[in-house]
């Protein structure tokens, strides 16, 4: 049995990228192509997501305190693979269940947020 590799990026207004990936469980062998069908109906044009809202871990290049106005929230989708890796999931999640909580965020909506408004203050 092959895990999934999900690779995404982020990716700032200068075009300067930070890479990353997870990778799921595939109990049920879902082949890479299907993976990558379901995800890039679900996800914005572009394969543009909020990481967050499906528990990946943000891979902004700037540290909160150090944000410019080219950040902003989006992550994009590269691409999926095969792969012997073990699963690195936070969540525990197989790649169904990934699939399954993306589909329902995207209908719920993508969730827009500006990075620097987390450098306010709370009570502002």
């Amino acid at each position: 049995m092959s895990n999934i590799k999900l690779h995404y990026l982020y990716r700032d207004g200068s075009n300067y990228k930070n890479w990353s990936e997870a990778v799921f469980s595939n109990a049920d062998d879902l082949p890479a192509d299907v993976i990558t069908s379901v995800l890039r109906d679900a996800f914005l044009e572009d394969g543009l997501f909020i990481a967050h809202q499906v528990r990946i871990p943000e891979v902004f290049l700037a540290a909160e305190d150090q944000l410019t106005f080219d950040d902003h929230c989006f992550h994009e989708f590269e691409s999926v693979e095969a792969t012997c890796d073990a699963p690195n999931d936070a969540c525990r999640r197989s790649i169904r269940q990934f699939m399954e909580e993306v589909a329902r965020e995207a209908k719920r909506g993508w969730r827009a947020f500006n990075p620097q408004d987390r450098l306010l203050p709370r009570g502002r």
